[in-house]
């Protein structure tokens, strides 16, 4: 990629700020872009695409959950100089009909440059920066997804796998699925959180009560309803295989999930 910059879209969330910091220990030049950073990028102002893509050599591409990634966006990366896009991406999207993913990926693989794909499991940091970390702190967690075990990755694993596709060779045209070293079920996930923050955070897998959580936060019903009918596929599809693709890419094991629910403590204080 030479001295141009990689923009790193979200580089104040969970994966972009990580994505970010470490190319910039390896002295890359970074671009972080977000709606309220330096570098401005919002998917909903078309105006601040330019600025952000012009340039550019390379591109971290993510969208917040139930932003759609624009093709026109991409054409116009493509079209000022980006020749290496990275899409993060998730597990299972054909079988939860997660069409926004399946068009991103789509709009990538069809762009004219190099791409890679990464189709992560569910994040670690979900239950300390993401949408579980209140449930952790009243010390409920709720979601339908009964016993079914997902490999839960940390998003520090995320970004090393990032990096490497943006930087190395060998990575083009490939879909890496990014997982942690072990499967636990979100019941077994909350029993680790609890012996470490020393209370108990209960796991309750009911889908009327999710709904009923959900509605109560703001969310309308059929939308609650429309995500249970997505865990659903989910446990249809039974327990998450942990792989190896983590490890292949930047030469170590994933992060166990115990590892970061220690380091994660201090959140749910």
């Amino acid at each position: 990629m030479g001295e141009k910059p990689i923009l790193v879209l979200g580089a104040t969330g969970s994966t972009g700020r990580r994505v970010a910091a470490l190319l910039g220990e390896r002295g890359y030049p970074v671009r972080a872009a977000s709606r309220r950073g330096r570098v401005r990028f919002d998917w909903a102002d078309p105006s601040t695409w330019e600025g952000a893509v012009d340039g550019a050599g390379a591109m971290y591409l993510m969208a917040p959950d139930g932003v759609p990634i624009a093709p026109e966006f991409v054409e116009l990366a493509v079209r000022r100089g980006v020749r290496r896009i990275v899409l993060l991406s998730s597990r299972a999207i054909e079988e939860m009909g997660d069409e926004r993913l399946l068009a991103a990926e789509r709009t990538v693989k069809g762009c004219g440059v190099d791409w890679t794909v990464l189709r992560c499991d569910w994040f670690d940091q979900n239950f300390d920066e993401g949408f579980l970390v209140e449930s952790v702190r009243a010390g409920r967690i709720v979601l339908p997804l009964d016993g079914v075990r997902q490999a839960f990755v940390d998003a520090d694993d995320i970004a090393a796998v990032a990096v490497a596709a943006l930087t190395g060779d060998g990575h083009a045209g490939r879909v890496y699925e990014v997982t942690g070293p072990e499967a636990l079920s979100f019941g077994e996930a909350a029993e680790v959180i609890g012996r470490v923050v020393g209370y108990p955070v209960r796991y309750d897998s009911d889908p009327e009560a999710f709904v009923r959580d959900q509605v109560a936060a703001g969310l309308p019903r059929e939308g609650a309803e429309a995500a249970v009918g997505a865990f659903e596929a989910l446990v249809a599809m039974g327990d998450g295989v942990p792989g190896d693709d983590v490890l292949r890419v930047t030469g170590r094991a994933p992060k166990p999930f115990s590892d970061y629910a220690v380091r994660a403590a201090p959140a749910w204080a």
